[in-house]
């Protein structure tokens, strides 16, 4: 049995493979099994923190980025959540930890992010409520969501 450490990391401070491995893992499944062509490279990777976890052969097993959202004060985004290894518990693991980092380390009041639809209760259970209508973002049902810090 594979053992999943998560890694945080500053984008300054990932290694050329960590960042293939990430923006590879995007890729997959967000470009190729979503089947949703778009431009993942978007520019705010290079202000965030990358909280993931490897796989065994190197590859992410799970990932996600947060940074301070630009034009609200206190509120850190997490975005780019994926896993790659199913069923293995991970995408909480992953979620969680980035909601501590936004808290602890960001010392955010308030955390950001745009949920594909399908995915809200899982969001849902890390503390996130829905806070607008569905929209279509590269084809794809999104929603807003939001967590306070309650500390």
């Amino acid at each position: 049995m594979e053992k999943y450490d998560i890694i945080c990391k500053h984008f300054d401070d990932l290694t050329n493979q960590e960042l293939y491995e990430i923006l590879k893992a995007r890729c997959e499944v967000f470009i190729i099994e979503q089947n949703c062509p778009y431009l993942d490279i978007d520019g705010k990777d290079i202000y965030s923190d990358h909280i993931f976890i490897k796989r065994d052969d190197g590859g992410i097993a799970a990932c996600l980025r947060v940074f301070m959202k630009e034009d609200e004060p206190n509120t850190a985004q997490i975005g780019r959540v994926i896993t790659t290894v199913r069923n293995a518990g991970l995408g909480r693991k992953i979620l969680h930890a980035g909601v501590l980092h936004a808290l602890n380390v960001f010392h955010a009041d308030e955390i950001y992010l745009e949920a594909q639809t399908y995915a809200t209760g899982y969001y849902a259970k890390e503390g996130f409520e829905i806070t607008s209508e569905e929209f279509l973002e590269d084809g794809i049902p999104h929603v807003q969501m939001r967590r306070k810090n309650n500390t």
